[in-house]
């Protein structure tokens, strides 16, 4: 039911030499994330996985919400890019949108993007407008796609026409929900059955008029 489509693999231990030692420092964080869990990432450990002070590092960031952020835009860019391929792929809209829901859902229980994402808007509540706006420009790089695909398949007449803005913020806030349930791990619901749940709404509010129902 679902094509194949790019999605995030598994988290790699940064090579030694990155192009600068931020980029080294982002790479080892998400690495340890993804191996450890959020709570054994340190500065002391960032340092020494990197060779690098932790003294060192503060210079770089500051402080570790700051880091947790770089750290969650860094993996934005590069899920970005793979978003992009999927989405460039030439095939009907409605498998692109698929695409696009694949990626943006976790894998499973403590998947480290969505940990990651989850501590860092945690954390934003005592945060200053300057992170907030930084936090808003990755929620609105998923939004400007679907909005995109929306508005593209309502003119080729593959989707019912919709407000693309408002479906597209609904339907964010859906897979927020099916997505925070996945990561922290609820009995009951897998990512399979959110798929199907996500396919089953997108066909009952965007299939064209005339269309057939899907099963």
């Amino acid at each position: 039911m679902y094509p194949e489509v790019l999605v995030p693999g598994p988290v790699r231990r940064p090579r030694r030499r990155l192009t600068q030692p931020r980029e080294q420092v982002l790479a080892a964080a998400m690495a340890t994330i993804a191996e450890a869990g959020l709570e054994r990432l340190t500065m002391a450990g960032l340092g020494r996985e990197v060779g690098m002070s932790s003294g060192h590092i503060l210079y770089y960031f500051g402080t570790k919400d700051e880091l947790l952020l770089q750290t969650l835009q860094w993996s934005e860019e590069q899920l970005g890019a793979r978003r992009r391929a999927a989405l460039a792929q030439r095939v009907p809209v409605r498998e692109r949108l698929d695409a696009l829901v694949q990626l943006y859902l976790p894998e499973g229980r403590r998947d480290p993007r969505w940990t990651l994402w989850l501590e860092v808007w945690n954390r934003s509540q005592n945060a200053d407008d300057g992170a907030r706006e930084r936090q808003l420009d990755l929620e609105l790089a998923w939004h400007r796609d679907l909005v995109a695909l929306l508005a593209e398949g309502a003119s080729k007449g593959e989707l019912r026409t919709v407000d693309a803005d408002r479906f597209a913020t609904r339907t964010r806030a859906l897979l927020d929900g099916f997505g925070t349930h996945l990561v922290v791990g609820l009995p009951g619901l897998d990512r399979e059955q959110v798929l199907r749940h996500v396919a089953e709404f997108l066909d009952e509010a965007l299939a064209p008029a005339g269309a057939p129902n899907v099963p």
